[in-house]
């Protein structure tokens, strides 16, 4: 008669989450430390049939292993399934092991501790409902309970293993993929990386991937990337103020089109220079057959709406062909874009009325919402300057890069007096360096943080100095901008 249980993982438990900070609720946690595996010396003398002879000679702790030949046993026991005296059935698939090994696993000691001596259960069945766990996850697993040292784990079979080994219970397992995934982001595994660690709270590497998205989405455009990414990742991504984009906001426009063009043709096979142009194409041919109403209003559309509201369209519509792409396309509603225009007027109006503009002070909630985003890449040391279409439109800001020196310079006398006056002006702004290697992880990284400028009759101030021994190039720069607060132009 065997024993028989019916596990289905669907959510946490509390064996799955990272380790607390001082303060915080208690709980079992991944083990930290070196791959060596730390163990309790056991000093036994006897043959090899003796060691197995758990029911004479094993008072069973949860954690502990036998110190025995860790290759020897691992193909002796547990491959060769000598002297089981337990068996587990799951998927098809029978496993003749040993209850002295299987109490490593929290999972299996909490089943076995009541039925020690009962010899008609030798039987453990398994029903796995978890599609992500396979046979060779829950292998390796419970292989994994018969070794000292952690067996040779391939990067896109983590995420399967990890959740074997949480339904398991097998903390050395979980830490093992908690660190391996770590030392392992990168374009193909990024993705999946993300949905398991969210799954069972490994939140390091949740924070990881996705800081890792934040920087890759826009520099190495990537089709693959593009067609793991889901909803709530992308959401997630538009909306921070972490998102490094390249150049400027009406590119994440751009790269959301793509995006939403390879959900609906995931076998679309070619190159990221040629994805714009094939989204164009789809979307125009899809239009053609919807009247009065705008893509995101359409069925196939709504669920993408929360995405693109998260667009920074008020710097977008700072320029005029940008505005033209957005009409043309039909993809945004026309009353999401209503208010913008309102309040891109009123600031242009407060841009030409008031001698002192610009938020006073720096406020964290807008900086994140509001502010304006835009990158570029350098590729060799050399003078460059930029002058963004958002910044022309209420701030005519020129950003040099010389002699590793960022500098940024009022300059009015290229404007029209009628639009742009001379004033005193206020600027909030973070500067962001990073430099990447061949797989897309940031080698080096710096950033001014939020700061507050004034500016007053075309004056120019250097705002960053760089060591030159701590960079190299290519070298990405990235600016967040906020000329204007929403709480002056909510009150004209």
């Amino acid at each position: 008669m065997g024993l028989y249980v019916s596990r289905v993982w669907r959510w946490y438990e509390p064996i799955l989450a990272e380790p607390q900070q001082p303060g915080c609720s208690a709980g079992p946690s991944i083990a930290r430390g070196s791959r060596k595996r730390k163990r309790s010396s056991w000093d036994i003398h006897r043959s090899l049939s003796q060691v197995v002879n758990i029911h004479q000679v094993f008072g069973i702790i949860y954690g502990k292993k036998r110190k025995l030949s860790s290759k020897y046993t691992y193909q002796t026991l547990f491959l060769g399934g000598k002297d089981s005296d337990i068996k587990v059935r799951a998927l098809g698939r029978i496993w003749s092991l040993h209850k002295s090994f299987l109490c490593q696993s929290r999972y299996f000691a909490n089943i076995l501790k009541d039925t020690w001596k009962e010899r008609h259960n030798d039987i453990i069945q398994l029903e796995i409902k978890n599609e992500d766990i396979d046979l060779r996850s829950l292998d390796f697993v419970l292989g994994s309970l018969y070794r000292d040292e952690d067996l040779p784990l391939k990067p896109l079979r983590i995420p399967r293993v990890l959740a074997a080994a949480c339904l398991l219970e097998v903390e050395d397992v979980i830490r093992q993929c908690n660190d391996t995934m770590k030392k392992t982001i990168n374009m193909k595994t990024v993705c999946s990386y993300y949905l398991a660690a969210e799954t069972y709270r490994l939140n390091s590497v949740k924070t990881r991937c996705l800081d890792w998205i934040l920087c890759n989405l826009m520099t190495h455009p990537n089709v693959r990337l593009y067609k793991q990414i889901d909803i709530k990742i992308m959401y997630l991504l538009v909306s921070s103020s972490d998102l490094l984009v390249l150049p400027k906001e009406i590119n994440l426009y751009t790269t959301l089109k793509g995006w939403v063009f390879l959900y609906f043709n995931p076998g679309w096979k070619g190159s990221v220079d040629r994805l714009s142009a094939s989204a164009n194409s789809w979307l125009n041919k899809h239009m053609e057959c919807i009247d009065d109403i705008t893509f995101l209003e359409s069925e196939e559309g709504l669920v993408f709406q929360p995405v693109f509201k998260q667009l920074r369209f008020q710097h977008i519509i700072c320029d005029l062909a940008s505005t033209t792409i957005l009409e043309q396309d039909r993809l945004i509603p026309l009353e999401w874009l209503t208010p913008v225009y309102k309040q891109q007027w009123l600031t242009l109006l407060q841009a030409q009325q008031n001698r002192k503009i610009g938020p006073r002070t720096i406020n964290e909630k807008e900086l994140e919402g509001c502010s304006m985003r835009c990158g570029t890449r350098i590729s060799r040391e050399g003078t460059y300057s930029w002058k963004w279409s958002g910044c022309r439109f209420s701030f005519p800001l020129h950003i040099i890069f010389t002699n590793r020196n960022i500098i940024f310079k009022q300059n009015y006398q290229q404007y029209d007096s009628s639009t742009c006056l001379k004033q005193i002006q206020n600027v909030v702004f973070r500067i962001t360096l990073v430099c990447f290697d061949a797989d897309g992880k940031v080698t080096f990284s710096r950033t001014t943080g939020h700061k507050i400028i004034t500016f007053e009759n075309n004056q120019e101030k250097s705002v960053m100095e760089l060591d030159s021994n701590s960079i190299s190039f290519p070298l990405y720069i990235f600016f967040n901008f906020l000329f204007v607060s929403l709480a002056n132009t909510g009150n004209l």
